[in-house]
């Protein structure tokens, strides 16, 4: 809840969540269905991704056309790096051919998206230069693909410093908050391999702090998602579309109850937060 309460405008941050990240073209339309106007979308990994197609007026209909093309595979090239085992050169080539050689400035929403600074852990967000190039760095996954040098930072998934990047939103001037989370249900497969291990180890670690962090969002979906391959869903793209479209469709409900009573709730907060101070002074002048 925030403290400008005339503050009406909505912010949307779509998270990471691989191929999974389908659900959020149907949370999209969702969105337009009802009426929803965005005045700004920030985004991690494959959320940075959908909400930049957005962000540059692309429509569902053209997203969902991507989005059916895209597959592990479609998106990695082969790295003779030390640093990792593909390259994103593949999805720079695809949303330079869709959007053009744009900086993030210039999208019709304000955009922001989130990434990684590898060598010191912080936590960088891009609003302006290139798109192409802040999208790859906010995919990279280390260890399997190579980090992007951005500003002269090495950068990589945002998914580490904030999966569900609500704080972007906070920082733009969002007045209302939505969190989109494609990795709901906290539920891991049984580890056959090191790899498998290390890949649990990681969901468990991002999802905690995911966790934490979307307490501090207005609103949060959060998905049910676990049959849902992360690397490619293109033979059930309408099933994962469909999961996110009828699932914000239901809590829009509850949306709409916050956005009316939200009056309410504020001046429950601002109660709670003078009571502490008020009153005990209040008591203390009425025993002098």
């Amino acid at each position: 809840m925030k403290w400008n309460l005339f503050n009406s405008s909505i912010g949307v941050a779509l998270g990471g969540g691989a191929a999974r990240g389908i659900a959020h073209i149907g949370v999209l339309q969702a969105f337009e269905e009802d009426g929803v106007n965005i005045s700004y979308i920030s985004g991690t990994s494959i959320g940075a991704l959908v909400a930049s197609y957005y962000a540059f007026g692309k429509s569902i209909e053209e997203i969902k056309a991507v989005g059916k093309e895209l597959n592990f595979t479609s998106v990695i090239g082969l790295s003779l790096q030390k640093k990792g085992l593909f390259s994103t050169r593949s999805m720079e080539k695809m949303i330079i051919k869709d959007l053009g050689e744009v900086n993030i400035e210039d999208a019709n929403i304000p955009l922001a998206i989130c990434a990684t600074d590898i060598s010191t852990g912080e936590q960088v967000v891009l609003r302006q230069g290139g798109l192409a190039k802040a999208v790859c760095a906010s995919t990279a996954v280390p260890g399997i693909f190579v980090p992007v040098e951005v500003g002269g930072r090495t950068l990589v998934d945002g998914g580490i410093s904030e999966n569900v990047p609500i704080s972007l939103l906070d920082e733009m001037g969002a007045g209302f908050t939505i969190g989109i989370n494609l990795n709901g249900h906290q539920e891991y497969s049984p580890p056959k391999d090191i790899i498998s291990i290390m890949s649990n180890a990681i969901d468990i670690a991002i999802d905690l702090r995911t966790r934490d962090q979307l307490k501090t969002a207005d609103f949060a979906l959060s998905l049910n998602l676990k049959r849902y391959s992360r690397m490619d869903n293109s033979d059930q793209f309408d099933d994962l579309y469909n999961e996110g479209y009828h699932n914000a469709q239901k809590q829009f409900r509850k949306l709409f109850w916050y956005r009316k009573m939200r009056i309410v709730l504020y001046l429950k907060k601002l109660l709670l937060a003078i009571a502490p101070i008020k009153i005990p002074n209040a008591l203390a002048w009425w025993r002098s």
